[in-house]
């Protein structure tokens, strides 16, 4: 078979792969990560290409412009390579899976729908308030007694008896390799030695002996395994101090934008493989650079934990996800055993353990496990509600007594995704949005920068912005003649929230009707999601105490704006708190504290998995909120 030899530009990235390789799959093979929401299926139309040289043979889409084609545009993932060629990406093409800075992973982590101050006031510290301090991987100093002909034991059983001698004795076990170097290292350290002790399944487990008192150099990671981005930090578990914290978008976003896309391409051959290894290969950048950056041996880092969604965990493990989306939508495991971190890839102490926060359901996961962890809801006395937000809407009503759940698929519109000028909350990403009916709008990006896109928050801020101006009907269609940015597009009205002359981009930046239509579902689906649910428990919006809000698809949403389109209950506002990362929070805490690991258990086993698609009721509810704010304007008052 014939190679050929592709070049990526401005990268410089060369590769050479087979006679008729997509373009896309030549990009993967050499780095260069182009954004393909649809996983390559030619749907999107967000991996468009410039061939600069060579020879490609493409499939008909509907998604090439005249004026595109002449220009050379093709879409990667349906044209093939047939010679040598020479490729250029174009910047609205990128999928930007660099680490995403500080400030924005601080954001990110901390809250995005309110300030950071306000969140770290709203979040209690539940490890010193609630969870006794017990991390699930300890270092231990002792001093062992010397043999002596009254005291003849043997050398494992006088280490066993020295560990396990705790206010909480639990059988303690150990490797064949540790006992085999056992006699040895005891006489030459003088029978002080330091043993690393893992939790494992109910059973203290050696994991390494080392000579002398390193009981200071103790260390692991906690993260949140999301679809769109995996977060991370560096804990010192002697101290409980988050040594450093980074943020960085999911390599599998590339195989799809949404866990049913990325389930589909799991099937294709080699696609469990190329998805585990885009999760494993984001953690471990993670990991090396956290290490790095505070100079901790890895040797010294002997536990991961991990919260996410069912599919994520799967992909992460090399589990076959194929069953969570056929029905009855049951999937292999929502409770993963503990197993060695290397057996999933993950580079840390070769001995040391990786944690899952179990899940509920196919759709309920470890990530929302960890998240009414995080925000006690399970310990509230009076009704609380948890919401999610995201590229699946997780919903958790309940308290100390009960607690249900629901899941509502409200695609990757509030990601960056199946929107004209999407992208996620990076540097550039137009993040608020204000406007007059007949002036121009004046936005703000992320960064400071000129505009490269539209983020979630920028799109709840937008339309909006639109519905208050008065270019925008309620069910979302654009008001022709209101203002000189309204113009006819190829799919309808759209409005120009920045031009091309002003935006760090190829064309005009703008939000179109099919955007809007994608954003009123999205929102519909979340919103009818939580009304379901209470109206299950024979209760309102009214009767909730507290509404915990968690996700990340913006980095400063406006709660009314949230509220005017419908998002949001129109209620007391005072009633919403915003927790930001609540899974990797739930997640840290359980890497810190055995009983906080061992309630993530119980709480698992508490939630009652309500599936939204099999209730008559939701389809109709989900119609209903089709309308900004809704078709009932009776549960909007506030909303004018």
């Amino acid at each position: 078979m014939n190679k050929f030899k592709v070049v990526f530009y401005p990268d410089n990235k060369s590769v050479e792969v087979p006679d008729d390789t997509t373009i896309l799959f030549a990009a993967l093979s050499a780095g260069v990560s182009l954004n393909s929401t649809c996983g390559g299926d030619g749907v999107c139309g967000r991996c468009k290409v410039v061939l600069k040289k060579g020879r490609v043979v493409t499939q008909p889409t509907g998604r090439i412009s005249v004026e595109e084609k002449n220009r050379g545009v093709y879409l990667a993932c349906l044209t093939s390579i047939h010679s040598d060629v020479e490729i250029e990406v174009p910047p609205e093409s990128r999928l930007d899976l660099e680490n995403l800075s500080q400030q924005d992973a601080e954001l990110r982590l901390k809250g995005m729908f309110a300030r950071a101050e306000e969140v770290e006031a709203a979040m209690p510290d539940l490890v010193d308030g609630i969870f006794v301090h017990a991390p699930l991987v300890r270092k231990i100093s002792v001093t062992l007694p010397r043999p002596t002909h009254q005291d003849r034991i043997s050398d494992l059983e006088r280490l066993y008896r020295a560990v396990g001698s705790g206010k909480e004795p639990a059988p303690v076990l150990t490797g064949l390799s540790n006992i085999r170097r056992l006699g040895e290292l005891l006489r030459a350290a003088d029978w002080n030695v330091t043993v690393t002790v893992n939790l494992k399944e109910g059973v203290r487990e050696i994991v390494s002996i080392e000579p002398g008192d390193t009981e200071k150099k103790n260390f692991g990671f906690a993260f949140d395994i999301g679809t769109t981005t995996i977060s991370g930090q560096l804990v010192d578990l002697n101290n409980k101090k988050v040594l450093g914290t980074k943020a960085a978008y999911n390599k599998q976003a590339s195989f799809g934008s949404d866990v049913i896309t990325r389930i589909i391409y799991a099937q294709k051959t080699d696609g469990l493989e190329k998805l585990h290894h885009a999760v494993i290969d984001t953690m471990n950048e993670i990991i090396h650079d956290l290490a790095a950056e505070h100079q901790v041996d890895l040797n010294d880092a002997s536990g991961v934990t991990c919260a996410g969604n069912t599919t994520m965990i799967h992909l992460l493990l090399r589990i076959d996800p194929a069953y969570i989306r056929r029905e009855p939508y049951v999937p292999t495991a929502n409770a993963v055993p503990v197993i060695r971190a290397a057996e999933s890839g993950i580079k840390i102490s070769p001995r040391g353990l990786l944690y899952c926060v179990p899940g509920v359901a196919s759709y309920i996961g470890g990530d929302v496990t960890a998240g009414v962890l995080s925000c006690g809801l399970d310990r509230e006395n009076e009704v609380c509600m948890l919401i999610d937000i995201g590229t699946n809407g997780e919903i958790v009503v309940g308290n100390r007594d009960f607690l249900i759940a629901a899941s509502a698929s409200a695609g990757p519109a509030f990601e960056g995704s199946g929107v004209s000028c999407g992208m996620r909350s990076s540097k550039g990403a137009i993040q608020k949005v204000r406007l007059e009916r007949t002036s121009p709008p004046v936005y703000e990006t992320i960064g400071g920068g000129k505009p490269r896109g539209i983020c979630g928050s920028g799109y709840i801020d937008g339309i909006a912005a639109m519905l208050r101006a008065g270019l925008l009907d309620k069910d979302g269609k654009i008001k022709d003649g209101t203002n000189e940015r309204v113009r006819e597009g190829q799919f309808g009205r759209e409005f120009v929230l920045a031009c091309k002359n002003e935006a760090d981009a190829d064309s005009d930046i703008f939000i179109t009707e099919a955007d809007i239509e994608n954003i009123k579902r999205a929102k519909a689906a979340i919103y009818a999601a939580a009304h379901i649910l209470l109206r299950h428990c024979d209760m309102d919006f009214k009767d909730v105490k507290k509404i915990f809000i968690a996700g990340g698809f913006g980095t400063c949403i406006d709660m009314e704006n949230a509220v005017t389109l419908g998002l949001l209950p129109d209620i007391e506002r005072k009633k919403f708190l915003f927790v930001g990362n609540s899974s990797l929070a739930g997640s840290r805490s359980t890497l810190l504290s055995e009983e906080a690991f061992h309630k993530s258990y119980e709480i698992a086993g508490k939630i009652t998995y309500f599936e939204l698609s099999v209730e008559p009721e939701y389809m109709d509810e989900y119609m209903a909120a089709l309308f900004f704010p809704h078709t009932d304007l009776n549960r909007f008052p506030t909303v004018l």
